[in-house]
This record gives C-alpha cells, structure tokens and sequence, in this order.
C-alpha cells in the first residue's frame, strides 16, 4: 500500500529511530495528514480502459499434452457427438456444413469445428457509448466483468436477501465508480421483484443509462436477445450497431454435450447482428464432466467448439470467446468447491488451448463457496484470481462480488475484490525498466547506510511507487484500536456505502434516454406479465 511521505516517515527504522518517530507521531498530530489520507483513499473514477499484460503467461501442458486434449476434443465431436436441441434450423445449418445428423445428436468430423472457427477474430473491440472505455478482448488484453447470475445480495446490513432492481442498480454503479473494473457485466444480481419475461429490459437499462462502460446482453430467451440489439441500436445508432460489436453475451452449454433451444437460439441473434458471444461450457467437474483434468479438458474443448463454430455457421466473422467454467465438486456432499487446484489447471489449459484457436479466452474470477465475505472467501478467490491473471484470460466474468458458489453477490466483497483486481493490474504491467524505474539517480544520491526517503526519487514517486489498498488497514494497533477494531468487511461497508453516495450518473442524451423509456413503455405493454 502506497503511504503519503508522513507515513513513510513514520514507518523508519534507523539508529535511534525510535525516538524520531515518536517526535515526528507528535509534531504529526492534527497537521493535515489525516486530511490527505482520506483525500488519496477516497474512490476516483480515473481509469484504464482495460489491462495490457506485459509479463509471459504460465503455461501447464507441453506441446505433447495440448495435441493430446485436442485430438480427444475432435473425438468427441467425431464420435459421441454434440446434442442441438430442439432446434431444427441449427441441424440443418450443420448439415448443409457437412456434419453427420443423427436426430439431435450431430457428429462433427475431424477438423470441421476448427476450419469453422477460423472465420472468427482473434481480437475485436467491444464499443462503448463513452469511446474512451471500449475495451479490447483477445491478445495481450485482460477485461475485469463484475459477478453474473446470483438470485441473492448480501451486504453487512441486511443480511442475505432477494435480489430487487434497486440492488441491480447499485452494483452497475459500483461498477462504474470502480477504477479495476473495466465492464459493466450482465446480470449483476437477479432483480426477483420484477417479472422474468420483462425485467431484461429494465436490466439492459440500468447498464446503458447508469454507465457508460461496456455491457452484456440478456439470453434467458431468443427475442430478449432481439430486445438487447433493438435497445443497443437506439443507444449507438443502427448502422454502428451493424459495423461494430457493441455487446457481449454469455451463452452456456447445458454441459454434457447439449446446447439448447435458449442457447442456441440467443447465440444465432447475437451472431447474425455481429454481437460478441463467449461460448462456454458449464461444468462442475464429476457431476457433469470426467473426474480428471484431462477428461474435462477434452469435453469442454468439445463443447466450446461445437458452439463457436455454430456462431460462424450463422455470420461467418461473428466475434467469439472460448469460455470455460469449470469447478470441482465435493465427493461426499455433491457441493460445488472453488479455490481448488484441479480447476486452475484446467484454467491455465484452456487458455493455451484458447490461443491455439486462435481466439480470445474467458474464465476465471474472485470464486469462493463461502457464505460471507471471510477468510476462506479470501483465500478461495485469491486461489482463482491468480489463476486467471497468469493464464492469460482475455475476458474476466465473476472479477467481483462473487458469493456462495454464485448464488449471492455480495456488496462488501464487491469492493474487496476490486481492491485485488486493482493489485493484478499493477503485477501485469510487469517490472518498469525505464530511467526513472531503474532508479540509479537514488541509489547514487543515497549511498551507503542512510535511508531513501527523503530523496528527490522517492519525493518524486512516493504517491505512485506501490499499489495504494483502499481496503487494507496498515495501522498500528492502537490506531486500529482507536478506530473501532472494524474488520476488512466492515471497512469495506463503509466504502460501498461511500461510492453510492458519491455517484454521479454519466451524461446520456436526453433524445436517446427519452426513445429507450419509449422502447420499454411499449414493449411492456405489448404482452402480460409472466414468471416464465
């Protein structure tokens, strides 16, 4: 954690330092150093658009071992097969591409998926309506998206609890005041109080009215997918929306071996109007995959595949991420465990995997199975962000606010996880080896056996020479005492509560904010409420 130069100060230790930083605590007290503190900790909305990595990723299989899962993936596809359900345009599309259709189930020969696959890009960017956030995803570049999916909220407050669209709200707002996050997400939390069949719109609303970072789309149903690109037109423009991607969206395989109906259906809109889609098996590995690393690589390069390659059998170019959710379960209680050491593996596989592809990756995030933001919640997520950060993964769904295996997002780990991500972008920007990183200017003007603190080169670089923590308390003891003994959850209560108080919408044109309210006035009125 960076200090301001009274701390750093404080925290010397020469010959006789003792008495000198008694002295200095003493002269301190009440001179404005707690002022500036605050001042430096206080959230700021100044930003990178996303993380350009600049260290080598951490690779886990040989070349051997990579030909291996991929000669077993293209047996998969040749052999078992893949189910489409429920869809028969789909099966005619892998037909026609020369698939073997066998009912549902569609076998697809050696190197067919991957020919397929090699229409897609590498990289693209993913617009935003403020251009200075569009994020790049493939390549070097790492994006941070918040938690995804959770029925439930939690915060210190009022417990755990149905998730409203106030709650909604709150973390896109989170979101866009965090300077580690660099996408608004999708699906922050499940806003239960509104109905299934129109509460999309509200969602999609809350992202382009209350940020102006980059969003995902609705895929619980096909012409939610159609609502997601007629919304995303009004706010960018039509013909923009046609020529550049605008939206990415999350379309899950019902893992093992099916895409269905819901899926493929979202992933053909989505593709046919140039829409990003990560392709992603959902696997907890033992229940719905093999029971070893290799087995569940093999399947979820399989699935991955099969679903890519349809994007490209619907608009050949369609921007695409190979995606992995892979965890472990308990094998007495049947539980999803995360933080666990074969997930990582499978992690760092699939991205090499990924690369091989030759296009952009996702997986990974803050994961725990705890049920608050504790200890082994820390630890858990420390054991999957790591993962994710040296892997190289292109796309981070669940950086933030991730609890309970998914089932909760979490106000106070919100902010504790973006402290981390903040710490990753630090450690993939690598070692600065220019002039003033190489520092000889101070170690020649400091010399043998005095200290470095008072040096044009630290006075010059103190503010910024280390990952300033806006969460973690450096103190003393007595300090901390003073202060109310507060816990890392309770410090970080504090800072949500602080951000939301200090949001400021970012500007929108009224016209387009006025024709979207529009959209969603008639679209609500066009069909009954439903929970389905």
């Amino acid at each position: 954690m960076t200090q301001d130069i009274d701390g750093l100060m404080d925290a010397t230790v020469t010959a006789g330092g003792g008495e000198e930083r008694q002295e200095r605590r003493g002269r301190g007290a009440g001179s404005g150093r707690d002022a500036r503190r605050a001042a430096r900790a206080r959230p700021k909305t100044a930003y990178a658009p996303y993380i350009v990595r600049r260290i080598p990723t951490f690779d886990v299989l040989s070349e051997e071992g990579l030909q291996i899962i991929e000669a077993n993936a293209e047996t998969i596809l040749e052999e078992i097969g893949i189910d489409f359900r429920d869809d028969t345009e789909a099966l005619a599309m892998w037909r026609d591409a020369g698939a073997d259709v066998q009912g549902e189930r569609v076998h697809i020969p050696r190197g067919l998926a991957r020919t397929l696959i090699a229409t897609a890009p590498a990289t693209f960017t993913q617009h935003a309506r403020n251009p200075e956030r569009s994020v790049e995803i493939g390549g070097k570049a790492t994006v941070f998206a918040p938690v995804y999916g959770p029925p439930f909220v939690r915060d210190l407050d009022g417990g755990r609890r149905y998730a409203t669209i106030e709650d909604f709200r709150n973390f896109v707002k989170l979101a866009y005041v965090a300077p580690a996050m660099h996408h608004s997400g999708g699906t922050v939390c499940e806003p239960v109080d509104l109905p299934v069949n129109k509460r999309h719109l509200d969602m999609n609303y809350a992202h382009m009215r209350y940020s102006d970072k980059p969003f995902m789309g609705s895929v619980t149903h096909p012409l939610r997918a159609l609502d997601t690109i007629e919304m995303a037109k009004i706010l960018f423009g039509a013909e923009f929306v046609e020529q550049n991607t605008v939206i990415t969206s999350l379309i899950n395989a019902n893992s093992p071996m099916v895409w269905d109906s819901t899926m493929l259906g979202a992933l053909k809109n989505y593709a046919r109007a140039n829409q990003a889609t990560i392709v992603t098996p959902f696997i907890l590995a033992g229940a719905m995959s093999p029971v070893t690393v290799a087995g569940t690589l093999a399947q979820t390069l399989a699935e991955s595949m099969a679903g890519m390659a349809f994007a490209q059998l619907c608009r050949p170019g369609a921007p695409v991420i190979f995606g992995s959710f892979a965890s472990s379960i308990s094998m007495q209680s049947g539980a999803p465990t995360f933080g666990t050491p074969e997930p990582a593996l499978v992690l760092y596989a699939c991205a090499q995997l990924a690369r091989r592809l030759g296009v952009p990756f996702r997986s990974g995030g803050s994961l725990c199975g705890s049920k608050v933001p504790d200890a082994q919640a820390a630890f858990e997520s420390a054991n999957t962000l790591l993962p994710t950060v040296l892997a190289g993964v292109n796309f981070v769904l669940h950086a933030a606010g991730w609890l309970e295996g998914g089932l909760a997002s979490s106000y106070e780990k919100f902010v504790l996880d973006a402290d981390q991500l903040g710490m990753m972008k630090t450690m993939l920007e690598g070692i600065d080896l220019s002039e003033n990183g190489q520092a000889l200017d101070a170690i020649r003007e400091v010399g043998p056996g005095a200290h470095f603190l008072g040096c044009a080169h630290t006075q010059a670089n103190f503010e910024t020479a280390f990952y300033r923590s806006s969460i973690a308390d450096n103190n003393t003891y007595e300090q901390w005492l003073a202060e109310g003994e507060r816990d890392a959850a309770t410090r970080a209560s504090v800072l949500v509560k602080r951000m939301l108080n200090e949001y400021e919408a970012p500007a929108i044109d009224p016209a387009v904010d006025e024709a979207l309210l529009e959209f969603i006035a008639k679209k609500k009125a066009s069909f009954p409420d439903s929970n389905i």
